[in-house]
């Protein structure tokens, strides 16, 4: 895959993972601390830069370190992966406040965002081929 690809991949992901913090944000009740619909715009944005960087550069690492839990649970585990992923994005996100049992339901709807993301860049890859 070329780096122009990557990249706009990154894009896509980024853009994707925000939309997806501004739904779960939405739905759990967990607030903005901005009533400024272009403040919360910008803050969401940021956390889902670094939810996208946290997500490519840390949980990797952390699925392999806790593999062993992983395998005990037969795979539950990676529940508490996800969620600890948002938890630590939002955390070091300024505007937004979310408790870890939230940030376990954010996971998951941030898990079936990238899952569909994934799944429609492997059938454009797969139809240029």
């Amino acid at each position: 895959m070329s780096i122009r690809r990557q990249f706009s991949v990154f894009l896509i992901r980024w853009a994707l993972n925000s939309l997806g913090l501004w739904v779960a944000v939405r739905i759990l009740g967990v607030g903005l601390f901005s009533d400024q619909w272009i403040v919360s715009l910008l803050v969401l944005a940021f956390a889902g830069f670094v939810f996208s960087v946290v997500n490519s550069v840390l949980r990797p690492i952390i699925v392999i370190v806790s593999l062993p839990a992983i395998v005990l649970t037969l795979g539950l585990f990676t529940l508490i992966i996800n969620g600890l992923m948002v938890y630590l994005s939002l955390k070091l996100s300024p505007g937004i406040d979310i408790t870890f049992g939230n940030a376990i339901i954010a996971g998951i709807i941030l898990s079936l965002v990238n899952y569909i993301v994934s799944s429609a860049i492997d059938l454009k890859d797969a139809a240029h081929k």
